[in-house]
């Protein structure tokens, strides 16, 4: 085995053995923080369309990275979590961005055709899936895992980001009496009180970054 293995491609390894894993630092570091404004974006949607943040000014944003090979994302949809906390969201009027940030030649990258294929199959009711295969909407918001969470509140402010839940393991019997950050937020969010637990550690498959262009 040659010493001189890159970062890119260890990252890539663990992940792909279903390690939760931070990203690194320089991956990590964004503008996204608790209590300020969400860095803005604009990406293009699984249907061609770009979609801006500022598109859904005065609603509650919630986004998730996702990559359907991970095994923790997996868990999510084949237990259809993930599929019913989306409709939940849009039944509060809450939009809800799937975010794929795998590049070409990487675990999870797909086209806007598949992504389609992949929300139909799995019965999944995101408002959209955006495609990030430069990684510049994961840059932004320094997403380090697959799930990684954020909600934006009505004012643009960021108020959540990190795990979906309080159980970071791959096995769907982890589901079963877990605790939902996602739905506690906005929970809170929607009776006017500050989030208690506004930032917690993500777990899953590391996100794969695009080489800096």
């Amino acid at each position: 085995m040659k010493a001189h293995l890159t970062r890119q491609t260890f990252i890539a390894g663990l992940a792909l053995a279903g390690f939760s894993l931070a990203a690194a630092p320089a991956l990590a570091q964004s503008a996204a923080r608790i209590g300020a404004p969400a860095p803005a974006f604009e990406a293009v949607d699984a249907d061609g369309k770009t979609r801006k943040l500022s598109e859904f000014a005065g609603k509650t944003v919630i986004l998730e990275w996702t990559n359907h090979d991970c095994p923790y994302v997996r868990k999510h949809y084949n237990s259809a979590t993930m599929q019913t906390l989306q409709k939940d969201m849009a039944k509060e009027g809450i939009v809800w961005l799937s975010v794929i940030s795998s590049p070409v030649g990487e675990q999870g990258h797909v086209d806007g055709a598949k992504a389609n294929a992949l929300s139909k199959s799995r019965n999944a009711a995101p408002t959209a899936v955006l495609l990030d295969p430069n990684s510049k909407v994961a840059r932004a918001y320094g997403a380090t895992t697959t799930p990684h969470m954020y909600i934006i509140d009505g004012k643009g402010t960021l108020a959540y980001m990190g795990a979906i839940d309080d159980k970071p393991s791959a096995s769907a019997a982890s589901i079963e009496g877990a605790k939902s950050y996602v739905r506690q937020a906005v929970a809170e969010l929607k009776a006017g009180k500050p989030v208690s637990e506004a930032s917690t550690k993500a777990y899953g498959c590391a996100v794969k970054y695009a080489p800096v262009s």
